[in-house]
């Protein structure tokens, strides 16, 4: 299946991989990377957030030992060359450590990924494995005071020199690792028109990071500016073509948004864990607060919320191994370009899930949620930036259906389509569900054209939809694989719930455009009360997440 083709078409449940089907290998690898972060990385967390970067140096010289920094990346460098999915869930098990899982993600999806797709040999050679031992510190430079989202808009500038190498003058901001990266993955134009990507050792003339930045969260991360005081740069270290750097930015934020949403699916599994026991454990009025249907909702949502980004994501890192799996050249690069929507989505969504589940953890912890003895108190911080980093969601809402109506405008034109043949009301209830998300963003292409950009409103919108689809479809695929009742209460819930949503959405947007309403998810009457007690029920008896 090409990318977002759920959206057109019906989905076969045996095509949707999902963590059910998860290997004995990939589950051994899921408890090596979780047991790192419970035995290494947790009781270092009060170390880090003092900013002794020497530990953190030292866990990411670890998680090389561990084989854990080269999942991605193949055997001739010194990685193990995994799957994706094997990657995913190394990302999930590093999620709870919010703080070192950024230090992580910047060394192996800003780092090691840039210069293992598009570099030359001899860099590759000269970088990829240190960087995959752990040797080495990596960091990424693309942002800067005055082009956060608008990446291609930097100031920094790249000038050649006579002999070959390059001179590059500017400063770039928010950089994770800065404090500590041995090498930086930079951005400049070269004379100030050709956006280009260069590989900058700190050690080189000119180079020189500042004072560490005071944030709300993740204080056991480092982020500083870098600074480019006519650096040199030696002519060999020009990554990929001049002029080109756009492309080795984006693909690299694709593959970032993608490991961000396993990130925060695994955090939100851990804060439902903590809620679950804290719940049971906590009485009041005699009997214990997981006994209170409040209570018992708030977790049931966080846990069918945690659900929907969990089946997508897996979904997702299936069929970027079935295209890997296809050949070609540089096919991990081809595989995320094709799938780079669901990493939009999966951004959006993983993020947001989370926002959600740790605020509610927080308030099902009361006032010790508040206080810095608890952990949800430091998730809560920690998981805000998640909405900025990798492009803002904002920005990746506005990409989707522009990406969606480049490869598939014509097919957004029949907004009218019949349902098809008789189906069970849940999946009845789905079609509905795309040919709402189908009708907006064929009728937005249609009444406002080549001026569509302008019209952010309805892009956004339109996303929120087709977000909707992509959960609602990659959860009732997995319940019907899985065929347990827990499964098909969270699908079930998910659907109505974002047939709910359609109806506000689908108005809005026609009424903008001037338009009548001809909605059409519209499912069967549903108990998503009892659905949500039943869910509940079997959070509180496990004490955690149920889908695990």
């Amino acid at each position: 299946m090409t990318g977002s083709q759920w959206l057109l078409s019906e989905t076969n449940a045996a095509d949707v991989f999902a963590p059910e089907r998860l290997t004995e290998e990939q589950q051994l690898i899921a408890r090596t990377a979780a047991d790192f972060v419970a035995k290494e990385v947790d009781p270092a967390l009060e170390t880090l957030e003092r900013k002794e970067w020497s530990a953190a140096k030292a866990l990411l010289k670890r998680c090389g030992e561990l084989d854990l920094l080269g999942v991605d990346s193949p055997e001739e460098y010194g990685g193990v060359g995994l799957d994706k999915v094997s990657a995913v869930v190394v990302s999930e098990a590093l999620g709870p450590a919010a703080s070192f899982a950024a230090t992580f993600g910047a060394q192996t999806n800003l780092a090691i990924v840039p210069i293992l797709w598009f570099g030359t040999p001899e860099q590759r050679e000269r970088y990829l494995p240190r960087l995959i031992r752990g040797e080495i510190a990596g960091a990424y430079a693309l942002s800067e005071s005055g082009s956060g989202s608008d990446a291609l808009g930097a100031r920094a500038r790249a000038v050649r020199q006579a002999d070959g190498s390059w001179r590059l003058s500017g400063e770039k901001m928010w950089i994770t690792n800065g404090g500590f990266a041995d090498i930086f993955v930079v951005f400049a134009k070269i004379d100030g028109t050709a956006f280009s990507a260069f590989i900058v050792e700190r050690g080189f003339s000119g180079v020189s990071t500042g004072k560490e930045e005071h944030k709300m969260g993740l204080h056991g991360s480092s982020t500083t500016p870098l600074i480019l005081q006519d650096a040199v740069v030696p002519a060999e270290n020009l990554l990929g073509e001049p002029g080109k750097g756009h492309r080795v930015a984006f693909n690299v934020l694709n593959f970032g948004r993608f490991k961000l949403a396993a990130m925060c699916s695994g955090a939100a599994k851990a804060a439902i864990h903590e809620a679950a026991r804290y719940a049971s454990a906590r009485r009041q009025f005699d009997a214990p607060i997981a006994s209170f249907g409040a209570i018992r909702q708030k977790l049931a949502d966080m846990t069918v919320q945690t659900y929907a980004v969990e089946s997508m994501l897996y979904r997702t890192a299936g069929l970027i191994d079935r295209a890997i799996g296809g050949g070609g050249p540089d096919p991990a690069l081809r595989a995320l370009e094709t799938y780079a929507v669901e990493a939009s989505l999966l951004k959006v969504a993983g993020s947001e899930m989370l926002d959600f589940v740790l605020d509610e953890n927080i308030q099902i912890h009361g006032g010790n949620g508040f206080v810095r003895d608890y952990a949800p108190e430091r998730r809560y911080r920690d998981s805000r930036v998640n909405r900025i980093f990798e492009g803002t969601n904002e920005i990746n809402r506005l990409l989707v259906p522009t990406m969606l109506l480049k490869r598939a405008g014509k097919e957004f034109r029949r907004a009218d389509e019949e349902d098809g043949a008789a189906a069970p009301p849940l999946r009845q209830a789905l079609r509905g569900l795309k040919a709402a998300a189908v009708m907006v963003l064929g009728r937005a292409a249609q009444t406002f054209g080549d001026k569509l950009a302008q019209e952010q409103e309805i892009l956004m919108l339109a996303s929120d939809l087709v977000r909707d689809v992509f959960a609602a479809d990659s959860a009732v695929a997995r319940a019907e694989g899985a065929a347990t009742p827990g499964h098909a209460d969270a699908a079930a819930v998910i659907v109505h719930e974002a047939c709910f949503r359609a109806h506000v959405s689908v108005r809005t947007a026609l009424a903008a455009m001037g338009q009548g309403d001809t909605l059409k998810p519209v499912p069967e009457p549903f108990d998503l009360i009892a659905a949500k007690r039943r869910i509940a029920d079997s959070v509180v008896a496990k004490g955690g997440y149920i889908f695990a």
